[in-house]
């Protein structure tokens, strides 16, 4: 596994993690302050790296920074790297080989996990297998479907929710 460090303007520690081939992004976690940490659990890596946030994790960072956390670390159902759901879907391992390992080192580092993964979550029963490991997942929303929201698609004024809770106000 290759890791990147930066620092960040503002003194926001940033460090990424890539398989060898520069494919697969494990985890990419940013440090502020003091506080509790946070995982987000999303479908897939795109563009983001130790040095610059997309669209995504730049939202997810400012809700988390809203939030009183002190850190968040950004792990993916599928961690080969893809900006679109139907590239991801293509390839012939899309978890990768230390994908599994990364997302169980976030849940032991977090003390939050908030799933945001939306509908293509359930692309090789993937969603179940990671549900299943999760002691208290939260979520901003849910989909017709029962799938946690994309956090890009959620308002910032959209509170996280135990899983079984919004479930229960869906039905």
């Amino acid at each position: 596994m290759i890791r990147r460090r930066v620092l960040r303007p503002c003194g926001t520690r940033a460090e990424a993690a890539f398989s060898p081939c520069g494919a697969y992004r494990y985890a990419l976690t940013l440090r502020w302050g003091a506080g509790p940490r946070l995982a987000w659990i999303m479908l897939n890596p795109s563009r983001a790296d130790a040095a610059r946030n997309d669209p995504t994790v730049e939202r997810c960072e400012r809700r988390a920074r809203a939030m009183g956390y002190g850190a968040m670390r950004v792990v993916n159902l599928f961690a080969i790297r893809a900006t679109r759901p139907a590239d991801m879907k293509r390839a012939a391992d899309p978890v990768g080989p230390g994908g599994d390992a990364a997302l169980a080192a976030a849940l032991r580092w977090a003390d939050d996990a908030i799933c945001g993964w939306g509908v293509h979550g359930a692309h090789r029963g993937r969603d179940r297998e990671v549900r299943a490991r999760l002691r208290r997942p939260l979520v901003l929303g849910l989909t017709a479907g029962g799938h946690p929201r994309h956090p890009l698609y959620v308002p910032y004024a959209a509170a996280p929710l135990p899983w079984l809770d919004a479930a229960a106000r869906a039905a």
